[in-house]
């Protein structure tokens, strides 16, 4: 059986086919290049997937940044929590566990019990916690997103909580002089100050990290100081179409 899964992100659109619960191809187009270049409106958004090179599928499940963007035509659609869910679930073998998703526009903390959502907490409001604030404080310095989550020690203390005047805090302590692996490392360190009040009441227990966040090195040195264990899936990214995918492929198959 082939599942499709699709999750509409903020800033990509992330794609996943599984073929007997395993996953066979996976892709990530820009959300509005998704939207230009592969769909086409006709009471829902159609999505052609022809053009995405994919052919005959069972199943097609979708979740989304936004409740309207899961309004696709012939697909399921489930909320983000769920998918992410599964998709923790899917890719770690765990049915109890902290899920801490980190994207371009929001934040999600969602404890697991047994497979189910036992509590959450949520930040959609602002992005001085998310990955689209990296994005810009990457800009400012210049650096690539890879290269500045390399930087962990000796943060220099960027103490703004609005993302807009954090980039002027930032030109401020470069003047300054301040060199740029002590730079690097404050923006990592802010952020993670920023997910502390998120996380505060889920500390100590097995976290799985997800979402394009989870690829920096100092964000995931600073959490391990607060949980038992960090866990690292293989598809952060995809984690969201991954968990769409074995939903279509085990809730949706048990409940036809």
């Amino acid at each position: 059986m082939k599942v499709l899964g699709i999750d509409l992100g903020s800033r990509e659109v992330k794609i996943v086919l599984m073929e007997d619960n395993k996953i066979v191809e996976k892709k990530k187009i820009s959300t509005m290049s998704f939207y230009r270049d592969y769909c086409n409106f006709d009471g829902k958004v159609v999505v052609d997937l022809g053009k995405l090179n994919i052919g005959k599928i069972d199943r097609a499940v979708s979740t989304g940044y936004g409740k309207n963007n899961t309004d696709l035509k012939l697909f399921t659609p489930i909320n983000e929590l769920k998918a992410h869910i599964y998709g923790g679930i899917y890719q770690t073998k765990l049915k109890d566990f902290i899920l801490l998703d980190i994207g371009g526009q929001d934040v999600k903390v969602v404890k697991v019990e047994k497979g189910i959502i036992g509590d959450l907490e949520l930040n959609e409001k602002c992005a001085a916690s998310c990955g689209r604030y990296l994005e810009n404080m990457a800009n400012v310095l210049e650096i690539s997103i890879d290269e500045m989550s390399k930087y962990s020690e000796n943060p220099v203390d960027l103490n703004s909580t609005c993302a807009v005047f954090s980039e002027s805090e930032l030109i401020g302590k470069i003047a300054e002089g301040i060199s740029i692996d002590r730079l690097c490392a404050g923006v990592n360190y802010s952020l993670y100050k920023r997910l502390r009040p998120l996380l505060s009441k889920f500390r100590g227990e097995k976290l799985i990290l997800t979402g394009g966040v989870a690829n920096n090195t100092s964000i995931k040195k600073y959490l391990k100081n607060d949980y038992e264990e960090v866990i690292e899936v293989k598809e952060p990214q995809f984690n969201g179409a991954i968990g769409c995918c074995y939903y279509g492929s085990k809730v949706l198959l048990i409940n036809l």
